[in-house]
Order: C-alpha cells, then structure tokens, then sequence
C-alpha cells in the first residue's frame, strides 16, 4: 500500500508532467510592409509534422507544447522571402506580427530561351520535386453550402489522408477522423455521391495529366519562393480559350508552387517540407449550379424563375504531414455514394478546442453569422445539438 506521502509525491509528479505538456496557443498576423495581410502563408515546424496556413485576412494559430519553444516558427508564401523565428522568441514578441519581406523578381533578368521547356520540364520532374514517399496529410476539410448566396449547412471534417503526391492519380486512403456539422436549413438538399475531399485528388490537373500541346503557353507574370525566381505561365486550350490553367513555377528546380485553373476556380498551394520536397499546403474550389424547384418554393423563397442558385464552396487547409511511416494511421472508412453532409461522427468539443484552426476569415465570420441568424441559434450549439 502507497504511504501518504508517497501518494502526495506521485501527484506533484504527474501534475509537472501535465502542465509541461499543457497547450500553448501562439496566434500572430502575417502582413507585407504595407501592413496588407498575406493569405494562404504555409506556417510550419518544419521539424515536427505541426503546421497551418494563414486565412484570408493574413491570422493563423497554432496549438503547442512546452516542447516546441525552442523549435523554429518557418513562414513561407509566393512572392516573399522565407521567415524563420524561433517559437519562444515570437511568444516574446510585444506584438505578434510577422512582416514578410518582399523577394523583388525581374524578368529582364531572367533569360528565357524557351519558356515552353519550363513547363514540359516541370511536369516532368513532378516524381523529383514532390514528395513520392507515402505520407500522411492531417486536413481541415470544410463545406459550406449556399442557396442564392445565403450559407444554409456548414460541414467540417478533420481528416487523414494516405498520399504519394501528385504523381498519384488519387488519395490511397481517407479516414474522417472527426466531425462538426451545423443544421441543415437547405431548402433543394442536394448530395454528392461522394466524400467532397476525393475531389481535391481527383480534379487536380496535375494528377490528371496536362497535355501541354492542347494549349497555348505565355509568360504573364514573375515572382518567388523561398529565394527562387518562379514564373507564372498560362496556358489557354487552343479548342477553346476560356479554359485556362496557371502554374507558378521555380525557375531553377521546376517545381510547381502554385495550380489555378478556370475549372472550379480551383487553387492548389504546395509548400517545401523539411527535405525540400513539395507537399499540398492549401485548396480551395467552389462549384456553383442551377436547381429546379417546386412551385411551392418558388413562392416561398419569393423566386422570380423556376431556378435556384446553389453553391459548394469548398476549403482544405493541411494542418500537418506525417512521413514517419510508423507513426502513420490512416484506417479508410469513406463510403462510396455517401456525401459528406452524412457522416455521423459524434462531435467532440475538446478535439476541436485544441486542433491548429486558422482564425476565422471574413467568409467564414459572414457565413457562419448567416446560419446563427436564420433561427437564432450560436454555431457551436448546432455543433452540440446535431444528433449523430
């Protein structure tokens, strides 16, 4: 039987051990020297698989621990020269700013014998400047579904997602691993059928394949990463100039940093791990379509056509990548023809107190004020309310 003391001992002990591992929260705002916020900015510990994106407005968060303050804080973002600061010496900051420094790039002083090379050659070396290696992405995955451009149903998902890069057609492996959902006030409950997050594989053109002779390639614009000179070049389809893509590309590794393409308005940001290699860091797409309704509810919602304007506005912030193959867990448990709206995941409030979410952008303050204000109900008691 323990003595009293050495009960009181083994208290104090556990205690120590809790608070060192106690939750440091280190918020800070990204901005250029005109004091603009710098959106969709990879933050990382590059040593530890720890990281999240900055939002529209240039916030970001990330949830620590006692043994990450002497780790290095690394900002990254197309156009500015990397930022590394340590963890306890931004905490030490008076304000918690980071000023990204403008990496100037001219094109007059990049000789472009044939720009055309850029692109065949960065297509081609996608198997050398991405991560290949099966790793895993921790993903904040979120839905918002809008009719006439008012949010009606929020979906959030927390996933693991098994990946070889872009060089893979699709994701080998998703797994929702936690779920937070509002009520549903949509009016036309329109369902996917299928995880919206496949989608983030399975529309990027650079896992489809780009056909580089269907297009007509022009240099349009030129910026940098991380000390790289990267060009932007458009390509636009011969058959039809109204379908366009854009990639932003480093000039002396060919990496791909930047996909946008008319299809979606799809965005792919990538950033560098640890080894240099180019991992997803941020995704954003929206798809937007007519749907027919009832008589009834074209009277109802004071329609003056038959049609109603629908739209998914999808976001995928990578919160983390593992590439310790023991540490990987990943367990699959997508259902095929199951859209993302039902998923019962019962919700836990501590996971999501405690996960890196990015501050909420503008959208997401306007859009969640939507779903508070249709029947008076706070976000977070939808979250507690919905029955899973």
């Amino acid at each position: 039987m323990f003595k009293k003391s050495s009960v009181v001992y083994l208290f104090l002990f556990l205690s120590l051990v809790f608070n060192a591992q106690e939750t440091i929260k280190v918020e800070g705002l990204i901005v250029d020297k005109d004091k603009y916020p710098v959106p969709y900015a990879a933050v990382s510990i590059l040593s530890k698989s720890i990281g999240t994106a900055s939002n529209d407005d240039g916030g970001f968060v990330l949830k620590l621990i006692q043994d990450n303050l002497k780790d290095s804080i690394t900002v990254s973002a197309l156009g500015f020269k990397t930022f590394t600061i340590k963890v306890e010496d931004f905490i030490g900051l008076d304000e918690k700013i980071i000023t990204l420094v403008e990496d100037v790039v001219s094109l007059d002083e990049i000789t472009l014998v044939d720009y055309k090379s850029y692109v065949k050659d960065a297509l081609k070396n996608l198997k050398n400047t991405t991560q290949r290696k099966g790793h895993q992405l921790n993903i904040l995955y979120r839905r918002f579904s809008n009719e006439n451009g008012t949010s009606r149903f929020l979906v959030e998902h927390y996933l693991k997602v098994y990946d070889r890069g872009p060089t893979s057609s699709e994701f080998e492996e998703i797994e929702v691993a936690e779920s937070r959902k509002s009520n549903d006030y949509r009016f036309a409950k329109k369902k996917q059928k299928f995880h919206a997050a496949v989608m983030i594989a399975k529309q990027n053109p650079l896992r489809k394949g780009i056909y580089r002779n269907d297009y007509k390639w022009e240099v349009i614009d030129d910026t940098s990463y991380d000390g790289e000179d990267v060009i932007v070049v458009e390509g636009k389809q011969k058959e039809n100039p109204k379908k366009w893509i854009k990639l932003y590309i480093g000039i002396d590794t060919k990496g791909i940093y930047k996909l946008e393409n008319y299809n979606l308005k799809a965005v792919y940001i990538y950033k560098k791990n640890k080894e240099g290699k180019l991992v997803l860091s941020y995704h954003n797409r929206e798809y937007v379509f007519n749907e027919k309704v009832t008589p009834y509810m074209k009277k109802l919602l004071k329609l003056k056509s038959n049609m109603i304007k629908l739209s998914y506005r999808h976001e995928a912030i990578v919160l983390g990548v593992e590439n310790n193959g023991k540490k990987i867990r990943v367990r699959d448990n997508i259902i095929k023809g199951k859209d993302i709206g039902d998923y019962n995941i019962e919700y836990n409030s501590d996971f999501w107190k405690n996960i890196n979410l990015p501050p909420d952008s503008k959208f997401y303050k306007r859009s969640a004020k939507q779903l508070e204000e249709l029947f008076g109900i706070p976000l977070e008691n939808q979250f507690k309310l919905i029955k899973y």
